[in-house]
């Protein structure tokens, strides 16, 4: 493990680089936005890759933020609809940022923040922040806590925990994207995948769930089988997995490349992913270049009592766990 000054803000705020390296995959993260900036890893020859898209240098970030490059998403990842909601009577306003609605976190979210990072172990970083009563709209002071970790067999790990002085909702994941090819190796669309994922939460032409959850038998959003494959059509929907919140990450599905044999594993104590075949990437990545799997709570909960709740009441604490594995086959 090592950290290097990887640039500074316009505020002189240092941002820091630091290399994970463990049974041959090499992790790299950014404490700015908890980026996941690269991930290293061999096709079934043994060639090296990075598999995860993002930026050599700082002012990519900061100039192309719209895709959440890698980063720690939050407070809320996905969408609130009409950009608020009501807990226990009071209805809370968030920023606009997708249109009329709130899209992960708002503003100056979690994406955008440097976050405090140290050793947690030899192969582990600990990344910690406060996100102050009333940012972006939020009740509550949430201290959250993520765990970025390389595990003995080379899987990444992260472990996000948060707890909060006042009634709040939460919603957690990380927003990388892959290509199993190797980044900046054109469309991923094509990569296949399989999901245990039987349901799925329909969606508006703005992305908000409507109605109740569907079967997702004989459409596009079905990935149960061996032969599931991305379409060109894009994808940015909820898959609802069939486990349900869990206290453990238990496995849901893979993601598999063809041409170089690399398979990325999922497994999560989350109750949806978010497929996103990054339809509006940009920075020299074209529409289709990489594919995000956010396993989450669902869009727009705080404002679907019918949907798992994500809201986090003093004295408890959220708790989330996903782990992506690197395989070939």
């Amino acid at each position: 493990m090592n950290s290097e000054i990887f640039g500074a803000l316009p505020d002189g705020a240092s941002v820091h680089r630091w290399t994970l390296e463990r049974a041959g995959v090499r992790v790299r993260v950014l404490s700015y936005g908890g980026i996941v900036q690269s991930v290293e890893t061999p096709d079934r020859e043994g060639r090296m890759a990075g598999i995860a898209l993002g930026f050599d240098e700082l002012d990519g970030y900061r100039k192309f933020t719209g895709p959440f490059y890698g980063a720690l998403i939050g407070r809320y990842a996905n969408r609130i609809a009409g950009a608020r909601f009501t807990l226990d009577g009071a209805e809370y306003a968030l920023p606009r940022n997708d249109g009329e609605n709130c899209l992960h976190g708002g503003d100056e979210a979690f994406d955008k923040r440097v976050w405090d990072v140290e050793p947690d172990g030899a192969h582990a970083l600990r990344l910690t922040g406060v996100s102050p009563a009333g940012e972006d709209g939020f009740p509550g002071r949430l201290e959250v806590s993520a765990v970025y970790a390389l595990e003995e067999d080379g899987s990444l790990s992260l472990t996000y925990e948060a707890v909060t002085d006042a009634p709040t909702v939460v919603n957690l994941t990380n927003h990388t994207y892959w290509n199993l090819a190797g980044a900046g190796s054109g469309t991923a669309r094509g990569h296949r995948l399989r999901l245990e994922a039987s349901r799925y939460t329909p969606v508006d032409e703005a992305n908000i769930p409507v109605g109740p959850v569907a079967d997702v038998e004989g459409t596009r959003f079905d990935f149960r089988g061996a032969e599931g494959r991305l379409t060109g059509e894009g994808y940015d929907h909820n898959l609802v997995l069939d486990k349900g919140v869990t206290a453990q990450a238990e496995p849901v599905g893979e993601m598999w490349e063809e041409s170089t044999g690399r398979v990325l594993t999922v497994a999560t104590t989350e109750p949806g992913m978010q497929v996103y075949t990054g339809d509006f990437l940009e920075g020299g990545f074209a529409p289709g270049d990489g594919v995000a799997l956010e396993t989450q709570h669902f869009p727009d909960a705080p404002n679907r009592p019918d949907f798992p709740s994500t809201v986090l009441r003093p004295g408890e604490t959220f708790r989330s766990r996903t782990v992506y594995g690197f395989t070939t086959r």
